[in-house]
């Protein structure tokens, strides 16, 4: 299945402009980091989106993790010498086709910077918006085949 688009998040943005999300990283950011990893899955699995969740500062070197096993989503730690905002940007920058990338964050600067390029501006309301409407459609489908399981148990157990 190709990953023809590929959605940028600003972590550390989207999580300040998410009230649950903003709440929570007062007691401990690394659960609202990977609560809004998790939440980005649904967008990955639905839509079939190449989703890349960057976070600041983490050490010298650059760290890339795929917290589902999957390449097609990526958490990538910046090194304390880039911002989140370096590193989209050089990554749309560097896109064969800037128009393919979308990019979610608040800060107005980003958003003038990766529309230059090419790229969607993606208003950090309107990503928790797509979220929901992900995490619903996952929850029908799982849903959908809990029934065929069902009744296909009881066919065979009749």
């Amino acid at each position: 299945m190709a990953f023809e688009k590929h959605l940028l998040v600003d972590v550390a943005n989207v999580a300040h402009a998410w009230p649950e999300l903003r709440t929570l990283l007062k007691r401990d950011r690394d659960a609202a980091r990977s609560q809004l990893v998790t939440r980005l899955g649904s967008i990955h699995d639905v839509e079939f989106v190449r989703v890349t969740a960057v976070i600041d500062g983490r050490g010298r070197e650059i760290v890339v993790e795929h917290p589902s096993g999957q390449a097609t989503l990526t958490v990538i730690y910046t090194p304390s010498s880039l911002t989140a905002d370096d590193v989209i940007e050089q990554m749309v920058g560097r896109s064969a086709d800037p128009s393919l990338c979308e990019v979610a964050t608040d800060d107005q600067a980003e958003r003038a910077t990766i529309e230059a390029t090419g790229a969607v501006w993606v208003p950090t309301a309107e990503l928790w918006a797509r979220v929901e409407r992900a995490e619903q459609r996952l929850a029908s489908k799982v849903s959908g085949l809990n029934r065929i399981n069902a009744q296909e148990w009881r066919r065979r157990n009749a």
